[in-house]
């Protein structure tokens, strides 16, 4: 049974195989409108979503299968229902399920017990889809993964943690700048995970305090929320002040390569960790890495039931 739940769990091999299918399906939708016929998508949600539900159900639609959003607020799991008996219950009716969801082992649990593949569409700990169709962009964008990432921000997040290990199997070169403290900085057990792909790969990875540092010769500039799901709202202003030197703006970006690209997974805080100028600029992609959420996550079902 194949599941989708972390980066880590995959090779070069498999995830490069997704990246170029991805490019294909891209390029000639209509060779694939049938691919999905009388299959069906079950997508739960417990975090809001913009772009991973449209992309699953738009996407879903267009290969001529069906998605049905399923809200855990008007769910029995959790409440009158074990997670044993939801996950098999929906392996008989559906022949996929995909799960946004905060605890990462609540994710693990349906796929422990679902007879059909589960697609983590994102967890406190690891959002597998968003650098899937990341690494897509970056092909699509640079012809090669010989290049150097720039993560600047909050490390202790689920994109940072799936950004460590997707530049590390690919053979990028990654670099997280992030203030000090375990709060902020990337999981142990990623990074170590991460170094040891890395080493096999050929690539390096780093994690510094100096957000010059990081951005020094990138090819890409990436960043996030310093408010992710997890973190409650009475943080807001302490992590303001704390994440103002890590901010993406003009001056920032004068560090990197000329023709640098700049990145964000979205919703964005303009203003807060990347300016307007940024975001507007022509170096920014965050427009074509939203839309090959769609493309990514297509060629990802394609692969989990088995078809070419």
């Amino acid at each position: 049974m194949r599941h989708f739940l972390t980066l880590r769990d995959f090779g070069k091999k498999e995830l490069t195989h997704l990246v170029k299918k991805s490019i294909e399906m891209k390029r000639r939708p209509n060779r694939f409108a049938h691919s999905m016929k009388n299959r069906n998508l079950v997508m739960v949600f417990e975090a809001p979503s913009l772009r991973t539900r449209l992309s699953f159900e738009i996407g879903m639609t267009q290969m001529g299968g069906h998605g049905i959003f399923y809200h855990l607020d008007q769910s029995t799991l959790g409440k009158k229902e074990s997670v044993q008996e939801f996950s098999r219950v929906v392996s008989r009716y559906a022949d996929m399920i995909m799960a946004r969801v905060f605890d990462h082992g609540l994710v693990e649990r349906i796929a422990d017990y679902s007879k059909v593949p589960v697609i983590n569409g994102m967890t406190n700990f690891s959002h597998p889809c968003q650098v899937l169709s990341d690494l897509m962009t970056i092909y699509e964008k640079k012809k090669t993964y010989d290049l150097k990432l720039a993560y600047l921000g909050d490390g202790f997040n689920n994109v940072t943690h799936s950004l460590l290990y997707g530049c590390s199997i690919m053979g990028m070169n990654i670099s997280v700048a992030c203030p000090k403290g375990s709060e902020f900085e990337p999981a142990h057990s990623v990074m170590k995970e991460a170094v040891q792909f890395a080493l096999k790969s050929g690539s390096s990875v780093e994690v510094t305090h100096d957000p010059r540092e990081a951005a020094r010769d990138a090819d890409i500039i990436y960043t996030d929320s310093w408010m992710s799901y997890h973190i409650h709202k009475d943080q807001e202003s302490r992590r303001v002040k704390i994440f103002e030197p890590f901010q993406v703006n003009a001056q920032l970006m004068r560090h990197t390569k000329m023709d640098a690209l700049f990145m964000h997974d979205l919703p964005a805080t303009r203003g807060r960790e990347v300016t307007d100028d940024v975001m507007d600029c022509e170096q920014s992609i965050v427009i074509d890495q939203a839309e090959n959420r769609l493309h990514a996550q297509k060629a990802l079902m394609l692969w989990l039931m088995k078809q070419k």
